[in-house]
């Protein structure tokens, strides 16, 4: 049937062009209009999998804090990056066709009023305790914010520590810290000084000089990077407010804001996979074609094989659209899989039309020759690939289910066009004949040793088999998806960064409690638990002993009141004035510099100097000066005004937008669980996700997604990979009719994947949710390699690596190794660490087709059986009487 099959499309072939033609044109129409790929990540898993059941029912009780941008705006200062992150936040709420909404987690109305009920009583009683102990340098500021009143405080400080009222060390840190930016301002540079970090006596926490906006961005699942649009928007903003986006010069000393969160890191991922692809894919394309010039050596052939991959391509895109709709992140890799699988079928007819030309009078003789000698074979191949791919349908894994439905279309459109339109392309470029015979002979002299050397080879195999069995037991598996993303991009480097501090690490689990009044119990549980650090939920923002506190901060209110809001404030200095008071506060400066040799002494001296230097300067370098000063110096007067009078917290009166980050719509509440120990470890992850899950089932976050993805996705393939070896098994079974034929198809094959995983664990590189995608791929081209070679043994065939056959298993091992191996070349780690596994894979399946195969196989049987279903021609006849001499090879 195949035969006539080949001779009808040779015979016919304008035909054969023609609806072959017309079918591509409307696949590519098709294509064109479905064409859509879903980067929805969280698509790519069933979602009737309990754990992914579990996020669903999280997002819909909180819709706000899914698909979301992470601004992280760091500022030199606590004052900047506050006011930065108020001024971002608040610019970004008017962008309403880009942004669906914002929220401060860490800052706002809220905060301001009512940050000092928040602490514990401990930090309360010090830090109002602090704030007393400097009403004396805050009342004269309070009355004149500006260069004047810093400098009129400076001068009656010296005086004060001339007089015995006061002690150098107290004027030390103030003294160099307005030194500081003093020296910058002269010297040009960026200077704005911290009233809020002198006042705590330089201490300051990762949160005060760190916030974060969190934004719902609008997305565009069409696209290549579904929030694109609506960062750039983000990004704009942020630069109009002259804060730090790219790090060039005109941002130099700004506060600098950097993108993170799953939004940011889908489409971080896209662009990095894009990185580089136009070339990656010329080399491969090249690579491609001079593999085949040299294994065929004819460019009609060449240009007939490709046109056949291509259109068949094309076609598998328009009938992948119209099965599952769209693509996913996963199933789009369809394409390398088509060349790299299905160019194997164009090169092995090609191959065999070029050996059995040799012999072979005219085309359409040599066409026959090539369907009845590779046609079985080449049948036997394309089911077991296409039930390797089919074995993914049933799995939990949608995105490798999908790919595994178009894959495994595309190896039938493959088949069909190597045996229609390939044959019908050769027959209109009418390639000129071969002159002599296509071998292999620089393998010839391995096939006679590998026969004398069989015992050895097959106990050498056992031994290095049996004895690399342990290490597949120390195999790891990284089950944690950001290691195989770039850290040079800006998403993945600031999460490593927030990563590090266990204040901002967003490796946290989330847990609804069924109402809020069932918080406190569940939290207790939670926090009991070794792998827990701490846990905040809805009433970490209604502070116990809140009367206790309100006392505190009233009796602090009263003796800074007044300070804070003198009765009476001077008119705005004129430069004059600032000159005056500049001068006074050098002189009050020198007298005590002189006096001692104390550091404060020293500090003393070094600011009058800068000092002298600002008040002979020009007067905008005064102005300047005035602006670095006096800036976060009204901020914190604004502020301390407003933490001095807060109100009671009680539920209730929760702000809208902050109750509705911890409590649902239908009651339930949320509570976030912080991890104790290294949160970027895989084991302390897996600990403290069944740890929580051990107290609460239904918990999810990246801790609970990551673990639970890790069984899904390798329960996946195990099925898959299950699934396919008993389908192959019985595809075989009933083609090739004989246990130990069938045995020695797969054996060899199982070989090469033991090895490949035992390589893995020598190299030190892990196997990933990434890389363990080329296993199923490297199982399906071993098989069809495998297949190829029974069915030569079978019939009869004898030095089989000098044959024709193991040229074109060859040079489809390049172009597929081709095809693959280019992605060892991606900037992307989780694409490059597949395509290295690829290349390893690959190695050993041509190892093992190349001289475990042979050896298991021994001599072929001296009278084959005729009633073999691929009949008495798998090889060409100069094959099966090859001689001893050797042949130039084509």
């Amino acid at each position: 049937m195949i035969e006539r099959l080949v001779a009808f499309s040779v015979q016919r072939r304008w035909l054969v062009i023609a609806l072959v033609a017309l079918v591509t044109v409307a696949s590519a129409g098709v294509a064109a209009h479905l064409f859509k790929i879903n980067t929805d990540v969280e698509r790519l898993i069933d979602k009737d999998v309990p754990w992914r059941q579990d996020e669903i029912n999280y997002e819909k009780a909180f819709p706000q804090r899914t698909g979301t941008l992470v601004a992280v705006i760091d500022g030199k200062t606590p004052e900047e990056a506050e006011e930065a992150a108020a001024e971002f936040s608040a610019a970004l709420v008017s962008h309403k066709d880009m942004i669906e909404s914002v929220y401060r987690p860490d800052g706002g109305a809220f905060y301001e009023k009512n940050g000092f009920l928040l602490m514990s009583q401990e930090e309360l009683t010090k830090t109002t305790e602090q704030l007393v102990q400097q009403q004396g340098l805050l009342g004269p500021l309070a009355a004149d914010p500006s260069l004047r009143g810093i400098m009129r405080v400076l001068g009656l400080g010296a005086r004060g520590i001339k007089s015995g009222d006061a002690k150098l060390e107290d004027l030390e840190r103030p003294m160099t810290q307005i030194d500081t930016t003093v020296r910058k301002v002269l010297a040009g540079e960026p200077a704005r000084m911290s009233w809020q970090m002198l006042l705590a006596n330089g201490q300051t926490q990762s949160t005060d000089l760190r916030k974060f906006v969190m934004i719902q961005p609008v997305l565009d699942y069409n696209a290549l990077q579904p929030g694109a649009n609506a960062t750039e928007v983000v990004r704009k903003v942020a630069s109009d407010l002259k804060i730090n986006t790219l790090g060039g010069p005109e941002f130099a000393g700004a506060p600098r804001m950097r993108l993170t969160g799953p939004v940011a890191v889908a489409d971080d991922e896209f662009a990095t996979l894009s990185e580089d692809a136009l070339l990656n894919y010329s080399v491969t394309v090249g690579a491609i074609v001079l593999f085949l010039w040299l294994a065929l050596r004819s460019a009609p052939l060449i240009g007939a094989v490709l046109i056949t991959t291509f259109a068949g391509l094309i076609v598998t895109a328009g009938l992948g659209l119209l099965m599952v709709g769209e693509l996913n992140p996963i199933s789009v890799a369809f394409a390398a899989l088509f060349v790299g699988l299905g160019i194997d079928f164009g090169i092995q007819f090609a191959v065999r039309y070029r050996a059995d030309r040799f012999e072979q009078p005219d085309l359409l003789s040599a066409m026959r020759a090539a369907a009845h000698g590779v046609g079985w074979s080449l049948t036997l191949a394309a089911i077991s690939l296409i039930a390797g791919f089919f074995a993914f349908l049933p799995t939990a894994f949608r995105g490798v289910s999908e790919l595994g439905l178009i894959a495994g279309v595309g190896m039938i459109v493959a088949y069909l066009f190597s045996l229609t339109l390939l044959p019908a392309l050769i027959a209109v470029f009418k390639p000129k004949g071969e002159r002599e015979a296509v071998e292999t002979t620089w393998l010839a002299g391995v096939d006679p040793w590998i026969i004398r050397n069989r015992k050895p080879i097959l106990i050498g195999v056992g031994v290095i088999t049996l004895g690399g069995v342990p290490l597949l037991f120390k195999l790891p598996f990284d089950s944690n998806p950001m290691h195989l993303r770039s850290p040079k991009v800006e998403s993945i480097s600031t999460y490593l960064d927030l990563i590090k501090d266990p204040a901002t690490s967003p490796n946290i689990i989330d847990v609804m409690a069924p109402s809020v009044d069932a918080v406190p119990a569940l939290a207790d549980k939670l926090l009991k638990l070794k792998s827990v650090a701490k846990v905040i939920d809805i009433n970490t923002f209604v502070p116990p002993d809140q009367d206790q506190k309100l006392a505190t901060i009233a009796e602090t209110a009263q003796l800074l009141g007044p300070v804070l809001n003198p009765g009476r404030k001077p008119p705005p200095p004129t430069d004059a004035d600032n000159i005056k008071a500049i001068k006074e506060a050098v002189t009050a400066l020198r007298g005590i510099a002189s006096s001692s040799n104390a550091p404060g002494a020293k500090a003393a001296g070094d600011l009058a100097n800068d000092l002298d230097k600002l008040a002979s300067a020009p007067v905008g370098t005064r102005e300047t000066a005035s602006v670095a000063l006096t800036t976060d110096l009204k901020t914190l007067l604004t502020r301390l005004s407003g933490l001095l009078n807060p109100e009671k917290v009680t539920l209730d009166n929760l702000p809208p937008k902050l109750k509705a980050e911890w409590v649902a719509a239908d009651g339930r509440s949320r509570i976030e669980v912080h991890p104790s120990g290294d949160a970027n470890d895989n084991r302390v992850l897996r600990n403290f996700a069944k740890e929580v899950q051990s107290v609460a089932p239904h918990a999810t976050g990246a801790p609970v997604a990551t673990t639970s993805s890790s069984y899904t996705i390798l329960g996946a393939f195990l099925q898959a990979a299950i699934t396919a070896l008993v389908l192959i098994f019985i595809i075989l079974s009933v083609a090739l009719r004989k246990p130990w034929d069938v045995a020695m198809t797969l054996g060899p094959l199982v070989l090469a994947t033991l090895w490949t995983l035992m390589a893995l664990h020598i190299v030190g590189m892990p196997l990933n949710f990434a890389n363990i995608i080329a296993m199923p791929l490297m199982l399906a081209v071993g098989v069809a390699f495998h297949i190829y070679y029974v069915i030569a043994w079978r019939a009869g065939v004898t030095d089989m690596l000098a044959s024709s056959l193991t040229r074109a298993i060859f040079f489809s091992a390049l172009t597929t190794g081709t095809a693959f191996g280019s992605l060892v070349l991606s900037s992307h780690p989780g694409t490059a660490s597949m395509g290295k596994l690829l290349a390893l894979s690959l190695f050993f399946t041509l190892v093992a087709a190349f001289f475990v195969v042979p050896a298991f196989l021994g001599p072929p049987p001296k009278h084959p059986d005729p009633k073999r279903p691929e009949g008495d021609a798998a090889v060409p006849q100069a094959a099966r009487a090859h001689a001893a001499e050797a042949v130039p090879a084509k």
